[in-house]
């Protein structure tokens, strides 16, 4: 009963297993150290340095505003690290398996039927990596998915094609009262002005087809549902001041694409002044300009409706004269 593998060869060339009589020698425990010191390398490099910036993010965007997209961007590094160093170690195997084992002369290699050590590193290996990668990713999915009783700011995303509602509400869900409100025309952009440091609800809802709510910077979307479905997510801070582009990310008709708005982050004190200014009556740029920022967005702009022209029957089309 053979314990480990089974060896067969070729009578007429079978040889001594001892290195002088020309065997081949096992890889010693210089190499498999040095194996171990290269991995330990690498991984002390990619830990040392911002491994995202160096390589872009690997395709995700940088540069988010809260703390749940600087999670979901951690845990897409890790993932992609973890991908890079399994990859080297596969590559690594081959090219040293083609180089160790190339063919010299009609000698036929040792034939190993089974090797239970390396059936066991090859199923065992991938479930650990798995189970890790999924151990993490339920982890930031929960995270960033969490909703408290009591957030600070509350705000009601209404879309319609093909403009925004922001409305500031007193509490949550639809029996909250709206406190001040934005709404967007063709002619001016939608400002959503929130304050840093403090947890933002935002509950969302459609008057017609499906929209969906997106900043870029947030690095994170949600549809926008019609009907009774009030899709609810929150972040627990905005970090950065400044203003930030925001779009419909769902094909919703004919100008889904200029469907814009702006979110505009002020200081705690800044967004207070906005909000009794609105609550006393006046207009969004006028509340705007009061606390010193600019009244109309600057991250976009309306798109041109044509609403004065004919554009199907001009009236100086001469008689006859297809439009």
């Amino acid at each position: 009963m053979v314990a480990r593998s089974s060896e067969v060869r070729p009578a007429g060339v079978r040889r001594s297993a001892s290195a002088g009589a020309g065997g081949r020698r096992k890889p010693g425990a210089g190499r498999v150290a040095g194996l171990g010191f290269g991995a330990t390398a690498l991984l002390v490099l990619l830990t040392g340095c911002d491994v995202g910036a160096a390589f872009g993010g690997f395709g995700w965007p940088q540069g988010g505003i809260t703390p749940e997209a600087q999670r979901m961007y951690d845990l897409w590094i890790a993932s992609c690290i973890a991908a890079l160093a399994v990859g080297v170690f596969v590559w690594g195997l081959i090219f040293w398996c083609v180089v160790r084992y190339r063919k010299r002369g009609n000698e036929l290699p040792v034939q190993t039927r089974y090797n239970l050590p390396m059936e066991f590193l090859y199923t065992i290996a991938p479930i650990l990596i798995v189970s890790v990668l999924f151990y993490y990713t339920a982890i930031v999915q929960t995270d960033v998915v969490r909703t408290t009783r009591n957030p600070d700011v509350t705000v009601e995303v209404v879309a319609f094609k093909w403009n925004w509602q922001f409305n500031y509400r007193d509490g949550q869900g639809p029996e909250a009262n709206t406190v001040a409100s934005v709404l967007g025309t063709s002619e001016v952009i939608p400002i959503l002005v929130l304050p840093t440091g403090r947890s933002i609800r935002f509950e969302e809802t459609s008057r017609d087809v499906i929209h969906s709510f997106w900043v870029p910077e947030m690095l994170f979307k949600r549809d926008v549902m019609p009907g009774n479905i009030r899709n609810e997510f929150q972040v627990s801070e905005l970090e950065a001041e400044g203003a930030y582009v925001g779009r419909c990310a769902e094909l919703c008709g004919s100008y889904h694409a200029f469907m814009n708005f702006e979110l505009r982050v002020v200081s705690p004190e800044q967004y207070d002044q906005f909000l009794a200014a609105k609550q006393g009556g006046a207009s969004t740029q006028e509340a705007l300009t009061s606390i010193g920022e600019e009244p109309y967005a600057v991250t976009t702009r309306p798109f041109d409706t044509r609403r004065t022209e004919s554009n199907f029957n001009p009236d100086n089309a001469p008689a006859g004269a297809g439009s």
